[in-house]
């Protein structure tokens, strides 16, 4: 367990942040210039904040009140930095057995052929950084981590300096990180997309605030939370993969609700988390026949969000779990919804892309 309290004067605003990390991934989630890097630097050691008080598993890393501090290299944090910051003149093999040099011989240690294995690196053992691509890099990047035995990982922003190809490529391996190493994650994201494969612990900054603390699935499903603007709503479903189809369409069960995607690697029995953009969903008050869409989940209005604009969010509560839905609010008006209607949230296979579908943690 973390627990983070942190007030700092930054350019504009002032960060004050108190939050408890349990084990898994908590992602600090919020637009740019929220103080999320500035938490994760305190964590670590490389800054030091005006005041505040941060542990980890019970043991005090620093407390301004009391004058305690402890150096960096004391803390046993793996940090992952936005760019791989790998040693140019080294050999991928001879960058990850750098890492080791930092773990304590009492440390429980992953074996260098383990995190090979769990990165997908062999390949790349006798290259130079200058010879890999960017998640490439990442990815050793991550094994180093790994291999100085850290107590935590620190992964400020792993993918932002990559594109689209390259995320795809990164996203499984934090998710084997998360589901087979256990080695807790403090995770810093502004992608909506990046908390729902991740996140098992979700917390909202800003203004320099934490804003909301919870799940993914309470976080993502909360149309008052935001931060990565209205086009990024969407909420989070976890299901189980049922079976694969001959069309190439993979059949899953959400609370007893069959949803249908094209075609996953995950094998029948395998959890999964499926993340429904709220532009993606249409809702009807009938349930709807002689459509295209196979997905039809029945719910409940919960409530219906307007703002300044033409649009509306509505928040249904579904078998599924909670769905948000995006639609006018002329619509919104013309079809009665309001909080206790009966609805029909209707979302096309084809509308949910492989990059919202991720291992269920």
């Amino acid at each position: 367990m973390l627990t983070v309290s942190l007030q700092h004067a930054l350019p504009g605003f002032g960060l004050d942040v108190q939050f408890e990390a349990p084990p898994g991934v908590t992602v600090l989630f919020g637009r740019s210039g929220t103080g999320k890097t500035t938490v994760v630097q305190a964590v670590a050691g490389l800054l030091r904040p005006d005041q505040g008080r941060v542990t980890l598993n019970g043991e005090v890393l620093f407390d301004t009140s009391q004058r305690h501090w402890l150096p960096p290299h004391k803390r046993r944090m793996g940090y992952v930095f936005q760019e791989g910051r790998l040693f140019p003149h080294l050999t991928v093999r001879q960058n990850l057995l750098f890492g080791q040099w930092f773990a304590p011989r009492s440390a429980k240690r992953e074996s260098l052929d383990r995190v090979v294995e769990l990165l997908g690196i062999g390949s790349l053992l006798q290259r130079r950084p200058g010879r890999l691509s960017g998640g490439e890099k990442q990815r050793v990047a991550i094994g180093r981590a790994l291999l100085s035995a850290p107590r935590m990982i620190l992964a400020d922003e792993p993918l932002s300096a990559l594109d689209e190809a390259r995320k795809a490529e990164i996203l499984p391996y934090f998710e084997r990180l998360r589901d087979e190493i256990g080695i807790p994650m403090l995770y810093v994201s502004h992608s909506a997309a990046e908390v729902a494969r991740l996140a098992t612990t979700v917390v909202v900054l800003q203004d320099g605030k934490v804003q909301r603390q919870g799940s993914a699935a309470e976080v993502l499903g909360d149309p008052a939370v935001l931060p990565a603007g209205v086009r990024a709503a969407g909420a989070l479903l976890e299901a189980r993969v049922t079976r694969h189809h001959a069309d190439g369409l993979t059949e899953l069960e959400a609370g007893g609700v069959p949803l249908f995607l094209p075609q996953i690697t995950r094998a029948p029995g395998s959890q999964v988390r499926v993340r429904i953009s709220a532009h993606e969903v249409i809702l009807s008050r009938q349930r709807p026949e002689g459509l295209s869409a196979l997905n039809i989940l029945p719910g409940t209005v919960e409530n219906v969000r307007t703002g300044g604009g033409p649009g509306a969010m509505v928040s249904l509560r579904t078998p599924a779990g909670r769905v948000l839905a995006r639609v006018t609010r002329r619509s919104a008006q013309a079809l009665g919804l309001e909080p206790g209607a009966n609805c029909f949230a209707v979302v096309k296979t084809v509308s949910i892309a492989p990059e919202d579908i991720g291992s269920g943690g």
